[in-house]
């Protein structure tokens, strides 16, 4: 049963939001609550899935984020972005029932390093939708790493430019 408040879904069953891997082989995304989708302005919540060795690429973006790990376990790779290009990463282990965040543009990439068990995480972003700049490497430059914009999640709801001011 669907309700509805002020125009917009209240309650929704999260297994009957779609899902997609967006032609990333492991993953499993739902956009749960989204600016784009759900007439919101802020924050948006995703609910992603890595199956055992799935990673995301290395990227930084213009938002926060903040996770919350359900399931599994993995790792978190973390540099900043006040140098030239991200260097050498920090690595943090990551655990059900562990949470990290993210700052505006510091360049990360979580992977899931279970060889059985799906990493699972609740994420929530800030200032959707988001630009996306994906690097090759630690070494690359932050001026060179490639803008995604919109990115996969955005590309079937966003129709007109987001608005920087």
């Amino acid at each position: 049963m669907l309700l509805l408040a002020l125009g917009s879904l209240a309650v929704r069953n999260i297994s009957e939001i779609p899902q997609s891997d967006f032609g990333r082989g492991g993953l499993s995304h739902i956009t749960i609550a989204g600016a784009v989708l759900h007439g919101m302005k802020e924050v948006e919540i995703w609910l992603q899935t890595f199956a055992p060795g799935s990673r995301t690429p290395i990227h930084r973006h213009s938002c926060e984020e903040v996770f919350v790990v359900l399931k599994g376990k993995g790792t978190l790779m973390l540099a900043s972005s006040s140098h030239k290009y991200p260097g050498t990463p920090q690595v943090f282990q990551l655990y059900s029932n562990s949470t990290f965040s993210i700052h505006v543009n510091d360049p990360h990439q979580v992977l899931n390093t279970d060889e059985y068990e799906d990493l699972q995480m609740l994420v929530v972003i800030s200032r959707p939708p988001v630009k996306v700049f994906i690097y090759e490497d630690w070494s690359m430059p932050h001026t060179a790493a490639r803008l995604k914009f919109p990115y996969y999640w955005d590309q079937e709801c966003l129709h007109e430019p987001k608005d920087e001011l």
